[in-house]
């Protein structure tokens, strides 16, 4: 983004950037590239709510931005999603179901009249990994793998500053959630649920009433659990084995890792690290990210002016 020919700072770039608990909107500026802090706007949203109740909280925090802005919106969203025609292919994940099929971005422009001429739709994944790229620790790596560590694993292959989804270079897709490890989907050991079910194998059963959740799990890793310890260890050692070839594949020079389970650094960095370098020596460098909450918000600002027209 930079400043037109006549001299006058162009609009800022509006952006959403939607979870499956919260979006956030924002103001992105487009000469510093970072969101202006007085136009950050979180609010709680419903994925399960039905479709036109998730279309109105989006709009209800895009509408709250102050006027003045783009008219071409950045949009970052969870996956499976058609990003080209802005439709939604939510089916069998448990969250934005009623979205499946639905035309997203024609039912937000209908809500963001006068608004919003067009939406640039990019995954999740993909607009922290161009923020952290653009502002962030994969600023200066030509070809960077980033990671977002939450209910399960977000990734983005990224060269010179896009992203990479086809070729035998990166995984289907470019995600590696496609991935399998210990014979069975990644997912399975490296999610929420993975970690937590192998805490559950590993504790003793008269210890607890309840199963911690893993932030909880990750304070009881630092004050010495030794269950909470190695099921940290087995999830991320196990990515690190099952990242390590397509690492080396596409030529990565650094691995950055965001998402909430990257709260725990010092849980999730030794493990992640001794999984890589387990599997033919992969020893790229293992980054926490810098901007993990403006990434997303600073990559979909970029996506929206950089990206041809789209829906």
């Amino acid at each position: 983004m930079t400043v037109a020919s006549t001299g006058r700072a162009p609009a800022p770039v509006p952006v959403l950037d939607i979870g499956g608990t919260h979006v956030t909107a924002a103001l992105v500026d487009s000469v510093t590239s970072h969101p202006v802090p007085s136009t950050v706007t979180r609010m709680p949203l419903n994925s399960h709510a039905a479709a036109d109740g998730i279309l109105d909280t989006i709009a209800r925090a895009a509408v709250a931005l102050p006027a003045g802005h783009s008219r071409c919106w950045g949009v970052a969203m969870p996956g499976p999603f058609d990003y080209a025609t802005g439709i939604g292919r939510f089916t069998g994940i448990g969250k934005f179901e009623s979205l499946s099929g639905v035309d997203v971005g024609a039912g937000l422009r209908q809500r963001l009249a006068g608004r919003a001429e067009r939406l640039r739709f990019l995954n999740d994944a993909d607009a922290f990994a161009i923020g952290e790229h653009r502002a962030g620790a994969a600023a200066g790596h030509d070809r960077v793998l980033c990671l977002t560590l939450g209910t399960g694993v977000g990734s983005s292959f990224l060269s010179s500053g896009r992203p990479v989804h086809t070729g035998t270079r990166v995984p289907p897709s470019g995600h590696v959630h496609h991935l399998t490890v210990h014979g069975r989907p990644l997912e399975d050991t490296v999610s929420r649920r993975g970690i937590r079910t192998h805490y559950a194998r590993l504790a003793d059963p008269a210890d607890d009433q309840h199963l911690p959740d893993v932030h909880e799990m990750a304070a009881r890793a630092k004050e010495g659990d030794a269950a909470a310890a190695e099921a940290f260890r087995y999830a991320f050692d196990s990515l690190g084995q099952a990242l390590a070839p397509w690492i080396d594949r596409f030529e990565a020079t650094a691995v950055v890792v965001g998402g909430s389970m990257a709260q725990s650094w010092d849980l999730v960095h030794p493990a992640l690290t001794a999984g890589l370098t387990s599997v033919g020596g992969t020893d790229v460098p293992v980054l926490a990210a810098r901007q993990p909450a403006e990434a997303p918000l600073i990559g979909a600002a970029h996506w929206a002016q950089d990206t041809p027209d789209a829906p």
